[in-house]
């Protein structure tokens, strides 16, 4: 059973168009599990426009952000297989097709995304061209490169990533996951493109970019997380 996790909030512009390239890709016994943060806007309206049966929708009715609310959506999953998906994205056809095979072998794989701007035209540069992410351990530590929503990992991992840090400013849902599988499971980084990713002055997050983060921040973010990483060795 595959879950893919959605976290919305005001979502309404782009959510129909994602879901709908999500979809074709899931049998009858898979499951879309949102989690919307209080949207204002006709996001819920669209989503429920596809009278999908393997669509569920939770409002999260914790602590709102980003972070939380994927938090929120990973908390309902039920499938062995989990995909994180943003709002805004559109998938490749065959990206559930490709990560099930490379996790027949491996906990985690993240790929890398073709860059769309807000009218979903390519700007001709992908993620990992423009990030120039590091690989290992210390490399993620130093610069965390990858994005939440290229993730696909097995359901094992939350026994350990569940719950989140609450410092959600030093360890965000796409950092956390990787580096809990970075430190304890196996993880695949892969060159491939199977997204298309968003960039738009409404993104709620920042594609693991820090660059004007002070040093200070940097230095308490690495602590936080070590720290973090460590608490959880016996957790399972």
């Amino acid at each position: 059973m595959i879950s893919v996790c959605i976290a919305t909030f005001n979502g309404e512009k782009y959510i129909k168009q994602q879901i709908a390239s999500i979809l074709p890709q899931l049998t009858n016994k898979d499951e879309i599990i949102i989690s919307d943060d209080g949207s204002t806007d006709n996001t819920i309206q669209e989503i429920n426009s596809f009278e999908s049966p393997i669509i569920h929708i939770y409002t999260n009715e914790g602590k709102h952000g980003y972070t939380p609310n994927f938090e929120n959506a990973l908390k309902h999953a039920k499938g062995d297989y989990i995909f994180i998906a943003d709002q805004d994205d559109i998938w490749y056809s065959n990206k559930i097709k490709y990560s099930i095979e490379i996790l027949k072998n491996y906990d985690l794989v993240t790929t890398d995304a073709t860059i769309i701007n807000a009218d979903g035209k390519e700007t001709g540069e992908t993620f990992y061209a423009a990030r120039k992410p590091k690989r290992g351990f210390i490399g993620n530590l130093i610069k965390f490169g990858y994005l939440g929503c290229c993730l696909a990992f097995k359901k094992k991992i939350l026994k350990r990533a569940i719950p989140f840090p609450q410092k959600h400013k030093y360890c965000t849902h796409d950092n956390w996951l990787f580096m809990v599988a970075q430190t304890y499971y196996s993880v695949y980084i892969s060159n491939k493109k199977m997204i298309f990713y968003r960039r738009h002055s409404q993104n709620a997050s920042t594609g693991a970019q820090n660059r004007h983060a002070s040093f200070s921040f940097r230095i308490a973010y690495r602590l936080y997380l070590c720290y973090q990483l460590m608490k959880i060795k016996q957790r399972h």
